[in-house]
């Protein structure tokens, strides 16, 4: 078929690629190694690459676990029949306080309760153009302030406009990339050997 030209639309303006130029490689298949003032892209996982762990709020506790197990994840959005985000669930959650005050508060069994029961709500999110200006302790400053072990990006779809999350901090994942091991549940020991990173740098 032959195309014809026509004043809709128009050529893009080209240039020479210069000389020095690099290209980007898949950061987020194998994550680099990092120190506290990289730029903070570096240690988000990217939803347009990887692709996200999901749930439901009606499927049991127990079901949502072996999910995580099964992808090596720590957390689950939790999404609705429309596949929009509802709330998440972290392994923390599935361990910890909650489970036992959700089993108090709605007099079910462990075995009976769903994520709906014990998944977090209100997420607190922060925006993509505001990490695309932030380094890895502006993060992991924000993860402490907020108590948690991971925090969501949020980004606009192009398209159509609606607000999509588009990446996942983890504690524990910065801490790898820093070059520690902590326990995955010991969040005040991630954040103690973080710390120990942040005063090293201010030393040199």
């Amino acid at each position: 078929m032959k195309m014809t030209s026509t004043t809709e639309f128009r050529p893009l303006n080209l240039s020479t690629l210069k000389p020095g130029t690099g290209f980007s490689r898949p950061y987020y298949l194998s994550p680099n190694s990092v120190e506290i003032a990289s730029y903070a892209l570096e240690v988000m996982t990217d939803l347009r690459f990887v692709p996200a762990a999901t749930t439901h709020a009606n499927v049991s506790i127990a079901n949502a676990s072996q999910k995580m197990i099964a992808r090596g994840v720590r957390l689950l959005l939790v999404t609705d029949s429309t596949d929009d985000v509802i709330g998440l669930i972290t392994a923390r959650d599935l361990d910890g306080a909650r489970v036992q005050e959700a089993m108090e508060s709605t007099g079910l069994s462990m075995q009976a309760l769903t994520v709906h029961h014990v998944m977090t709500k209100d997420i607190e999110v922060m925006p993509l153009d505001a990490v695309l200006l932030s380094r890895v302790g502006d993060i992991v400053e924000t993860l402490k302030h907020s108590g948690r072990q991971h925090a969501l990006v949020v980004d606009t779809e192009p398209f159509t406009n609606k607000p999509m999350v588009r990446g996942v901090f983890s504690a524990s994942q910065i801490a790898k990339q820093l070059g520690f091991h902590s326990g995955q549940n010991d969040l005040s020991r991630t954040f103690e050997q973080i710390d120990q990173a942040i005063c090293a740098r201010q030393a040199r």
